[in-house]
Parts: structure tokens; C-alpha cells; sequence
């Protein structure tokens, strides 16, 4: 069982789960509006070979959760004050979605500092380059739902049929998905992440240019995609937009390597655990 712990770094106070292990030290980062449990199934996976610690974010989880600082400098400073409080000397870093685009504006800001990159679904797409994605489109469709204050067990059955994430849903997805929340004690549910700081990441991941950045990378890299073949065409356009963002991510650094996961959802760590472990624990191998 992983340690929970809290550490003060750069002025914050962070939660982080500890799995121990020996070896290169692996640093996990979650996506957006998620936390470090959700690397839950994978992290055991990876001890055999790596110090593997996984990080709430600022905004997320346990960890602080002030009014500012949700810009990529900001948050890349807050894991740059965190690696340097454990100690971890150039750690590999894997990140899920916006996590991974966290852990690529490190890479590419502090080159020395990472000896391996792993992006899991996440630090490829360019938001603000899809057509008709005005700042103003962005925040209608993808602003967070309003679940604040809903009953507990409303939100589970809801949850229970989310597609592609129903279909596997066990007590420990559950208890990962609700490790996001608050419960009060009349149990209701209250995202640790407020909507408005959950807007200020969606707006620095809508300023971000992934292609600028991916040719300032000089660590081994790999890309983890997702694919899916559903009908509905919003995922054909979608789609679309993922293979022309890894083709750019390997155009600007060929040396890239990319593994397609087919017929997979976003919640990777969820769904497929044994599969990504697999994945970045052998990219890792064969780059020591």
C-alpha cells in the first residue's frame, strides 16, 4: 500500500502518494479535474524498478488550493519545488492529459532536469487551433459539469453508466473517482477543484502550443494516444485532431516514440493499468 504524505514546497502544502520502490525515481502527475489516485492500479505495476510517487497538483486532491497560480510556469514551479523537497534527482516523469501537458512545459523549460518523458493521452493537441475554438467556445463545451452540492449516490449512478468507463467499474474506480470530492456530512459531493480554477487550467491549456514545444525536448520520450472507433462523428473529427497532433509531435521530434492504444478511453490508468505499466515500464528499461 502506497504512504500518503504532505510536503511544504515553494509556499504550498502538497499531497502526494508514495509507492516506494528502488531505482530511478518516477514522478506520476493526473490530469485535469482528477488527482493522484487515479494512478492507483497503475503505480504498484511500476515498483519493481523505480521510486514511484504520485502528486496532487495545486487546485487538486489534498494538496493547496489557491485563488491564482494555474498558468504552466506556475504549476511547472510547483513541481520543480516538489522534486527538489524529495529529492529526486532527474526523475521520469509520466503524465496523464493535462498532466501530461504539465510534464512536457517541464521538459522542455528545464531540459536537465527530466531524464524521461511518458504522455498519456495528453501534450500533442493544440485547443485553440480547432477550428471555431474561440476562448468563448471553449468554455461552453468544455467547462466542468455543475456537481457541486448533488447527493452522493445520485452521482454514483450517474457514474456507474458514464460511457466506456461504466463498463468497468469496480469499488476501486469508485473509490479513485471519489477521491475528486469532498463529502459532506449530508452527503453531498463538492469537487476538491473549484470551477474557477478548473477554467484558469482550461485557459492556459487553450494558450499552450505543444508543437512549439516539442523541439526543445532533449530527454527519450514517449506518446501514449488513445483511439476509438465509436460512431458517433464528433470522435471522427476528434479523432482527427489527435493524429494530426501526434504527426506534428513527430515531425518536431523524431526520436518520439508513440504507441497507439486502440480502442481505449481517456481514463487510461483506469481502464487499461496493466497495459500502460507495461508501456512505460519497458520504454524506461530500455532507455537505462
Amino acid at each position: 500500500m502506497p504512504q500518503t504524505e504532505f510536503v511544504e514546497a515553494g509556499g504550498l502544502r502538497f499531497h502526494y502518494r508514495d509507492w516506494g520502490g528502488n531505482g530511478q525515481p518516477l514522478l506520476l502527475l493526473h490530469g485535469l479535474a482528477s488527482n493522484a489516485r487515479i494512478w492507483d492500479l497503475t503505480a504498484p505495476l511500476l515498483t519493481g524498478g523505480f521510486r514511484v510517487v504520485a502528486l496532487d497538483q495545486r487546485g487538486h486532491g489534498l494538496s493547496d488550493k489557491p485563488d491564482g497560480g494555474y498558468d504552466f510556469a506556475s504549476v511547472t514551479g510547483d513541481l520543480a519545488a516538489f522534486v527538489q523537497a524529495l529529492g529526486l534527482e532527474r526523475p521520469a516523469l509520466a503524465g496523464h492529459s493535462w498532466g501530461a501537458n504539465v510534464a512536457l512545459q517541464f521538459a522542455a523549460d528545464r531540459p536537465d532536469g527530466v531524464s524521461a518523458l511518458a504522455l498519456v493521452d495528453g501534450g500533442f493537441l493544440e485547443i485553440s487551433a480547432f477550428e471555431g475554438m474561440t476562448w468563448e467556445r471553449t468554455v461552453e463545451v468544455m467547462s466542468p459539469p455543475p456537481l457541486a452540492g448533488i447527493k452522493l449516490e445520485a452521482f454514483l449512478q450517474g457514474a456507474r453508466n458514464w460511457p466506456g468507463l461504466g463498463e468497468f467499474w469496480n469499488d476501486d474506480v469508485q473509490e479513485i473517482v471519489l477521491a475528486n470530492f469532498r463529502i459532506d456530512e449530508e452527503g453531498r459531493i463538492y469537487p476538491h477543484l473549484s470551477r474557477d480554477n478548473h477554467l484558469k487550467i482550461l485557459r492556459s491549456l487553450w494558450d499552450q502550443k505543444p508543437s512549439a514545444l516539442w523541439s526543445r525536448i532533449r530527454c527519450p520520450a514517449l506518446l501514449l494516444p488513445t483511439a476509438s472507433d465509436h460512431p458517433d462523428p464528433r470522435n471522427a473529427v476528434w479523432m482527427e485532431h489527435k493524429r494530426k497532433g501526434v504527426a506534428l509531435a513527430e515531425q518536431r521530434a523524431p526520436s518520439l516514440n508513440v504507441i497507439w492504444m486502440k480502442d481505449t478511453i481517456h481514463d487510461v490508468p483506469l481502464q487499461r493499468p496493466r497495459e500502460l505499466a507495461g508501456a512505460i515500464r519497458s520504454f524506461l528499461e530500455s532507455r537505462a
